[in-house]
């Protein structure tokens, strides 16, 4: 199945291939790839980076339970996302299917690729509308990938993994299901589904829970055939040393870091609370990750006005559905109690 979904010159590509994926034992002298031999830094960056990220994948596989063989590490999840597409997708011929309102990425990458993007709209309450999507899909010829992200961004609404199984189902192309904010939600991950069903894709980060959106590292786990799919069309070196070194120093912080997680969790439930007893906060949803999503007077307006306090949220008005909305990140406890006073003040002076 996967290798009729692929693109024509992506099923007979011949992968790049360097001296060191030939030699299985322990090299002392390097000469094969015009390295310089002395390095100005602590770590050794005059050598190329490991191009499959052997100890990155297999830590992933110890602390997270990621399975080694399924895993591939992107420059961030936007990296992985694209190379999906290109591998796919045939430019002006095929087309793939976004869950609307969504992260904005998926289209910029299918408009890059010149690839059509064909939107199905959740239900108002952001629930997936089946009869919609399974009318889309007989309807629309060539499709190939559809995306949903679970919990969404900006909705904050995470799927039941017996949902997200219906999607792989009733679609006959690759459904990906991006997790970047999964460790936020008591809802099931995806990953334990890859074994069980071939046209499935789930995408991770290391962004948002592990607190390194700076070092740029996505991660991709599907069957053997997608994994080998991608390695073999991926740029050789996408993941430089430093982002290898510090996603292994940060997953030996996995105590830490859940510990954190859970106080965020904590400061959403307490902060859900507080801006709906505001005035000026007009609905406020429930969410299943880092942020909170709410309709207030002018959303615009306020933007600005916390920008004059050099406070920065997401005004999301022009999406689907989120008319006069804002997204929060649930931030420090100082950050939480800043926009929560910014608001309240917008509030008081519009008495």
């Amino acid at each position: 199945m996967i290798k009729n979904l692929l693109r024509k010159n992506i099923r007979e590509l011949a992968p790049y291939s360097c001296a060191r994926d030939e030699f299985s034992g322990v090299a002392e002298v390097f000469l094969d790839a015009n390295e310089n031999f002395k390095t100005y830094s602590s770590y050794d960056f005059n050598r190329y980076p490991d191009p499959h990220c052997t100890l990155l994948r297999k830590q992933l596989d110890k602390k997270l339970g990621l399975p080694f063989d399924n895993t591939v590490i992107g420059n961030g999840s936007d990296e992985l996302i694209d190379n999906l597409i290109r591998s796919f997708c045939e430019p002006k011929q095929d087309k793939i299917i976004i869950m609307n309102p969504t992260y904005g990425a998926y289209k910029v990458f299918a408009d890059i690729n010149d690839v059509e993007t064909v939107f199905v709209n959740y239900k108002k309450n952001f629930e997936i509308d089946f009869p919609l999507l399974e009318q889309t899909i007989e309807n629309e010829n060539n499709l190939k990938l559809l995306f949903i992200c679970s919990p969404n961004n900006p909705t904050g609404r995470a799927e039941e993994i017996e949902t997200i199984e219906k999607i792989i189902k009733i679609f006959k192309g690759i459904v990906i299901v991006d997790e970047a904010y999964a460790e936020f939600s008591d809802k099931e991950s995806c990953v334990k589904l890859v074994q069980k069903y071939e046209n499935l894709v789930v995408l991770k980060t290391l962004s948002k829970c592990f607190a390194a959106a700076g070092i740029r590292a996505g991660i991709m786990i599907s069957n053997l055939e997608i994994v080998s799919v991608i390695n073999n069309m991926k740029a050789p070196y996408n993941v430089s040393s430093s982002t290898q070194i510090e996603a292994l120093k940060i997953l030996d912080q996995t105590s830490k870091i859940y510990q954190q997680r859970d106080e965020v969790i904590e400061r959403r439930k307490r902060y859900f609370e507080k801006f709906k007893s505001l005035n000026y906060v007009k609905k406020i949803y429930d969410s299943d990750a880092n942020f909170l999503l709410m309709e207030v007077e002018d959303s615009t307006y306020l933007c600005k006005k916390l920008q004059d306090k050099k406070i920065i949220i997401r005004n999301r008005t022009k999406d689907l559905y989120l008319k006069n909305c804002v997204r929060i990140t649930i931030g420090s406890e100082e950050e939480c109690l800043a926009v929560f006073d910014a608001i309240k003040g917008v509030e008081n002076e519009r008495k």
